[in-house]
C-alpha cells in the first residue's frame, strides 16, 4: 500500500487545549431549533440563524452571532452539535441542544468545509479546504466530547487548473459502513485519498479514485444500499457514477452533466444528495443557480430528471425534508433560504417561499 499522506501529531491538537464547559464563557440557554443556517459573517451574515414553520411558512429567529462562520456541521448522540468554523484558523465547536458551547479545538488547517461521523459515533472527522488536509478526532464514548490529540492527513497533488488547483484541496469527508476506510475527496489534487483506519489508528492512505484531470471533485454521496457512489466536480459541472469496490477504492461506471447541454454560462456544482429510498439524486448548481434531479435505476446507475430555479444566487447548499416534501436551498449571494416544494416523484417545484438570510450557506438540524 502506498502511504501518500503527511501525518501531523501535535500538542496544537485543540488550539488553546481542549476546553471543557468550565473554561469556556456560557450563554443562556435559547430554545432549540427545528432547523438552523450557518452564514459567513464577512459577508453580511449574521452568525447562526434559526429557522422555524409555523404552517406552511418558514421564518428566521434571532441569530447566535458569536459562531460567526458556520460551514458544516453534523449531529451526534446526546444532541450534540459538532461545528465547523471556515477560517484561516479553522476550528470545531461543539454545543448543544440549545446552542450552548461545550468544547472547541483546532482543525489543524485552514478553511474547514466539511464533517464527518464514524458509523459508530467514535470519530469525527474534517475537511480543511485551504490547506488540503484533513482533521481526524477520537470522541469520548460516554460524553462524545473530542478526547487526545487531533490527527491531521495532509493530502498532496494539484491539477491543471492553476487558479483553483495549485495545491491540494480537501472538501468533503466520509467514513465507509464498516468504519475502515476514510475517504476525503480533493478539488486540488482531482482525487479521492482512502485512509485505512485500525485499532491503532490511521495505518496508511493510497488513492481509491482519479478523477479527470480539472473536473474539480468536491463531494461524494454514498448510495444507502448499492456498492455505488456519486461524486460531483465543481469545476466540470459533472457527476460520475462510481462503482465502490470491497477494498475501498471506485472505479468509474458513468459520467452526465449537472446543468443543461446547451447552457454555456459560468456554473460551478455544488451541493449532492439523495432521498433515503435512494431513488432520486440532487445536485446544486451555483452561476445556473438551479437544483438538478436524476432519478436512480435499481442498478444504481442516473437519468436526467431535469432542472429547477433555486429560488436565489449561489445555491451553495440544500436540505431535502422528505417528511414535509420540500426543500431547502441556501443561496449564498442573494442572501436567502428559498422552500422548493417535492412531490412524491421526488420532482422539485418551483420556489413557492424566500427567506431573507444574508450569507446563508448551511442548513443544520
Amino acid at each position: 500500500m502506498n502511504d501518500d499522506r503527511t501525518l501531523m501529531m501535535t500538542r496544537r491538537a485543540c488550539v488553546g487545549g481542549l476546553m471543557a464547559l468550565g473554561a469556556l464563557p456560557v450563554r443562556a440557554a435559547v430554545a432549540a431549533p427545528a432547523l438552523w443556517v450557518g452564514t459567513y459573517v464577512a459577508e453580511g451574515g449574521a452568525g447562526v440563524v434559526p429557522l422555524r414553520k409555523t404552517g406552511d411558512a418558514w421564518g428566521s429567529g434571532a441569530a447566535v452571532p458569536d459562531i460567526r462562520n458556520a460551514s458544516f456541521a453534523v449531529s451526534g448522540a446526546r444532541g450534540l452539535r459538532y461545528v465547523l468554523d471556515e477560517q484561516k484558523q479553522g476550528g470545531l465547536g461543539v454545543y448543544d441542544r440549545a446552542f450552548r458551547r461545550v468544547a472547541v479545538s483546532s482543525t489543524l488547517g485552514a478553511d474547514p468545509c466539511h464533517a464527518a461521523l464514524s458509523p459508530d459515533g467514535g470519530m469525527l472527522a474534517a475537511a480543511n479546504y485551504s490547506s488540503g488536509s484533513v482533521a481526524l478526532w477520537t470522541l469520548d464514548r460516554a460524553t462524545g466530547l473530542p478526547k487526545g490529540p487531533v490527527l491531521a492527513l495532509q493530502h498532496k497533488g494539484s491539477g491543471p487548473n492553476k487558479e483553483r488547483q495549485a495545491g491540494p484541496h480537501a472538501h468533503w469527508v466520509g467514513f465507509t459502513r464498516d468504519g475502515r476506510t476514510l475517504h476525503s475527496v480533493d478539488l486540488g489534487a482531482d482525487a479521492i485519498f482512502a485512509h485505512r483506519l485500525g485499532a491503532s489508528g490511521v495505518t496508511g492512505t493510497d488513492i481509491a479514485y482519479r478523477a479527470t484531470p480539472g473536473s474539480g471533485p468536491r463531494h461524494l454521496a454514498r448510495h444507502p444500499r448499492l456498492p455505488v457512489a456519486y461524486l460531483v466536480a465543481e469545476l466540470a459541472n459533472t457527476v460520475t457514477v462510481l462503482r465502490a469496490l470491497p477494498d475501498g477504492r471506485f472505479v468509474a461506471r458513468k459520467v452526465l452533466s449537472t446543468v443543461p447541454r446547451a447552457y454555456r454560462g459560468e456554473s460551478y456544482a455544488g451541493h449532492i444528495a439523495m432521498n433515503a429510498a435512494g431513488t432520486r439524486l440532487y445536485v446544486s448548481n451555483r452561476g445556473h443557480d438551479s437544483i438538478a434531479t436524476f432519478a436512480i435505476d435499481g442498478a444504481g446507475d442516473l437519468r436526467p430528471i431535469g432542472h429547477v430555479a433555486s429560488g436565489g444566487h449561489w445555491p451553495r447548499y440544500f436540505r431535502l425534508l422528505e417528511a414535509s416534501g420540500e426543500m431547502l436551498v441556501a443561496n449564498q449571494r442573494s442572501g436567502d433560504v428559498a422552500r422548493l416544494p417535492v412531490g412524491r416523484d421526488g420532482v422539485v417545484a418551483r420556489a413557492t417561499q424566500v427567506v431573507r438570510i444574508p450569507s446563508a450557506v448551511f442548513i443544520g438540524i
